[in-house]
């Protein structure tokens, strides 16, 4: 079975000051809402501060500084999105169903009131070209999501050539409705897929 377990795309940030797990969750959780809903430069750390109901010292205790903030918000972006894949694949018994479960998911994602778009691509696009880390983190997580395509493309005995398709689509389909507010995208995407996965294994 494939499993789209992999390793995290950047490595859990160590506190300077303390090791509380439960502040360091509060920290992200509100990081990520924050950064999620307006963007990271548009977040200030004394803001940050406030949303997590802890103090400036304590939050530089916990964090080396807002980068090693946003690479834990990337990490629980990461994991939510294998759980949310993964639930969705494991659904379906059949490989050609798996698949198509993968759109299944975005759709249900995209109906959200709270949809920005994939967060990896809206941090990549606002640090890609300044943070080295943060764009290792975004193509890590893209090639993560690659890989487990593969392994289910591979499970069919379908062209690797497939997979690409696949992945492209819905990575598109996540850009197009998030610009465009307009949820079907993630329906327009998977009856594409639908074309392609037949085309494919009427030819394997």
């Amino acid at each position: 079975m494939t499993s789209h377990e992999a390793p995290s795309p950047v490595e859990p940030s160590t506190g300077v000051g303390g090791d509380d797990g439960s502040v360091r969750d509060t920290v992200v959780a509100a990081a990520d809402r924050l950064f999620y809903e307006r963007g990271i430069q548009q977040v200030g750390m004394d803001e940050l501060r406030a949303a997590a109901g802890v103090s400036l010292k304590r939050l530089y205790a916990e964090f080396e500084g807002k980068d090693a903030i946003v690479l834990a918000v990337l990490r629980r972006r990461h994991a939510m999105w294998v759980r949310g894949i993964d639930a969705a694949v494991e659904q379906h018994p059949g490989g050609r169903e798996k698949l198509l479960g993968i759109f299944d998911f975005l759709a249900t994602w995209f109906a959200t009131d709270d949809f920005r778009g994939c967060a990896f691509i809206n941090a990549f696009g606002e640090l890609g070209g300044t943070s080295e880390r943060v764009a290792q983190a975004a193509r890590e997580h893209k090639q993560s999501f690659q890989a487990y395509v593969d392994g289910l493309v591979a499970e069919i005995g379908a062209p690797e050539t497939l997979a690409r398709q696949l992945v492209l689509l819905a990575e598109g389909a996540q850009t197009t409705s998030a610009i465009t507010g307009d949820p079907t995208a993630a329906r327009h995407a998977r009856e594409a897929a639908e074309v392609l996965i037949s085309a494919a294994t009427a030819q394997s």
